[in-house]
């Protein structure tokens, strides 16, 4: 246990690597300790984020996608991840620190279950996304609502039923009404779905777990950076 180890006599760099062992056991307390340490010691918000708490679930992202972590400890890593990012979440809006993306991400209507989008929230989180959790049962009038408010470049459909599957449908297909389809990211996600039915839905891509959600965001996002970058330099 790390309760023996006095983390103020660590170096940055061992101090680091410490939370990255804390963050893959989930503990909670000492990466909230590990946050204030940094910053005490000068670091910038966006640096104690990037290199502790991001760099570190990246390597629970990677463990879990290769099936050596399971959801419970994933769960335990994301909630020790939360704890510091509270510390961090106000220190990064005054410093107006880069995010990654915006996404929006519900599951949808009919359908209460919200293990699988918690855990892929804070992976997103985890990885520098900007995320706004909608929670369970959302109808599309929903997800318009908070499109409309926080402009994100991502939307997240889950479900874990086969009876509210469709429903992912109605909420593109409503989207495609409204002419604003291209302008967002679709991914959905949830234990029955298959890349087959995501894109007989018309979303962007399936995502089946936390892990591919993450990684999928992240290249999508590349992808669109890029594209804007082309535009400007055109």
């Amino acid at each position: 246990m790390t309760n023996e180890l006095d983390l103020n006599t660590l170096s940055d760099d061992e101090l680091v690597e410490q939370m990255h062992d804390d963050l893959y056991d989930g503990l909670k307390d000492e990466i909230e300790e590990g946050v204030r340490i940094l910053l005490g010691r000068g670091w910038k918000p966006y640096e104690v984020l990037t290199k502790s708490l991001v760099a570190g679930m990246q390597i629970v992202g990677a463990d879990f996608r290769d099936g050596i972590l399971f959801v419970p400890e994933v769960l335990m890593s994301a909630g020790a991840m939360k704890g510091g990012m509270a510390i961090l979440r106000p220190l990064l809006a005054e410093t107006g620190a880069p995010k990654i993306g915006k996404m929006v991400i519900g599951t949808v209507k009919g359908d209460i279950h919200d293990i699988g989008k918690n855990l892929v929230t804070m992976m997103l989180e985890g990885a520098g996304f900007e995320v706004i959790d909608l929670g369970i049962n959302n109808a599309v009038e929903k997800y318009l609502a908070a499109i409309e408010e926080h402009q994100p470049d991502i939307i997240g459909l889950s479900a874990l039923l086969t009876t509210t599957m469709p429903y992912m449908k109605v909420v593109i297909d409503t989207l495609k009404e409204k002419g604003i389809r291209s302008d967002y990211i679709v991914l959905v996600g949830g234990a029955p779905l298959n890349e087959a039915f995501a894109e007989s839905i018309g979303a962007d891509a399936y995502c089946r777990d936390a892990a591919v959600a993450v990684e999928t965001a992240k290249s999508f996002m590349a992808r669109r950076q890029g594209s804007i970058l082309a535009r400007e330099v055109a």
